[in-house]
């Protein structure tokens, strides 16, 4: 005799089925780290966030071709590591008590007093460039885990329609790298089957030309099916609107450029900070509003923000938050000395913010399997009507 069946709810249940998590939650994940990052020198901090953007994007991230892009920005955050230490190596790195070792200097002109090349490198500011590269290559890596879990597309879809004829442009730029190279593939797979040979150059020759011919045809074809549904077509608006709305757009997004700027710099004065962010957000958002009104388009199955949405978004301010919070309860410990060199530690409030930080492996709905999450759509959605 079977049990009694438990009756779950439909909120619960669609939570926990495989489904497309709405692009703008990942991104809000992923500034919330950046910003974490941003606020701290701790290299172990900065490892840990990597580690914990590196394990929501292993478990989180689809088949589609940007999900795979998470390597080259964990590439790319090692060359901006290495290049800084190297600068300062070679622009003078001997400004410290424990020498590494001693380089040939290169003596220049009067006019360049105050350069150095080469010369004694000291481990204080090795450690100086190491700490500065890591954190920049941390908030790379947080925007690189963005860019490899949300769908550019469905993101474009939730644009305001002030900013659709640079979503559309967008669109069409984002279709052009996953074309390529999908030609690339079917153009070497129909030679290998064809038994085709011969040298590199005849072999550059032979797939060159047929992927030229099939991204042209495809551009052609995206290009009469966005005209045929409307794009580029807007209502008449009076010269005065428009320039009204343009300049509240601009000065609301200089406005949140410098707001961000103030939170990101401790040293900037306090109205350059949350005020400025807050006021620029609030123009540009009535500008938006204003410009959205000449352009009137239908969006099919647009995405909803739920529960795991809002949860996921949640992680990432709170973990810029608890760092935020930590660089004014410890802020020897955020930003550890190199001079002398300390072993750098971590307070309870980061290991929370990264704790924090890890938990959209296990909020976030699972992602769907290739037929249902990759989508080769021939026209951008979100079109016109």
């Amino acid at each position: 005799m079977s049990g009694p069946t438990v009756a779950r709810s439909p909120a619960v249940t669609r939570a926990r089925l495989p489904r497309v998590l709405h692009p703008g939650a990942w991104w809000w994940w992923a500034l919330g780290l950046a910003t974490a990052a941003s606020r701290t020198g701790n290299p172990l901090l900065l490892a840990l966030l990597v580690a914990a953007a590196a394990l929501v994007v292993t478990r989180r991230r689809g088949d589609a071709p940007w999900a795979l892009a998470f390597r080259m920005y964990l590439l790319l955050g090692a060359v901006v590591v290495a290049t800084r230490v190297l600068f300062r190596v070679v622009l003078g790195g001997g400004q410290g008590e424990h020498v590494l070792l001693r380089l040939p200097e290169i003596p220049l002109p009067a006019w360049a007093a105050g350069i150095r090349l080469f010369g004694p490198v000291a481990v204080e500011q090795v450690l100086g460039g190491l700490y500065d590269g890591l954190r920049l290559a941390t908030m790379l890596v947080c925007l690189g885990a963005a860019n490899a879990l949300a769908n550019p597309k469905r993101l474009l879809k939730a644009v305001p329609g002030a900013l659709y004829a640079v979503g559309t442009a967008v669109v069409v730029a984002l279709s052009v790298a996953p074309q390529l190279v999908e030609s690339v593939q079917r153009v070497r797979r129909a030679r290998r089957l064809r038994g085709a040979g011969g040298r590199r150059m005849r072999l550059l020759h032979g797939v060159a030309l047929p992927v030229l011919a099939d991204a042209l045809d495809r551009s052609l074809a995206l290009a009469a099916a966005m005209d045929s549904r409307g794009y580029g077509r807007t209502a008449a608006v009076p010269a005065g609107a428009r320039a009204l709305t343009g300049a509240l757009v601009l000065a609301g997004l200089v406005g949140v450029c410098a707001g961000t700027y103030g939170l990101l710099d401790a040293t900037s004065p306090g109205y350059l900070g949350l005020p400025m962010l807050v006021t620029g957000l609030v123009t540009a958002v009535a500008g938006m509003l204003l410009a959205g009104r000449r352009v009137h388009r239908s969006r099919y199955r647009p995405d909803r923000w739920r529960l795991p949405e809002l949860l996921v978004a949640g992680c990432g301010v709170l973990a810029a938050g608890l760092t935020t919070l930590a660089v004014d309860v410890h802020p020897v410990l955020l930003h550890p000395p190199v001079s002398p060199p300390t072993w750098p530690e971590l307070s309870p409030l980061t290991v929370a913010a990264v704790a924090v930080a890890v938990v959209p492996a296990w909020l976030a709905p699972p992602p769907p399997s290739a037929p249902a999450a990759v989508a080769h759509p021939s026209v951008p959605v979100g079109g016109p009507r």
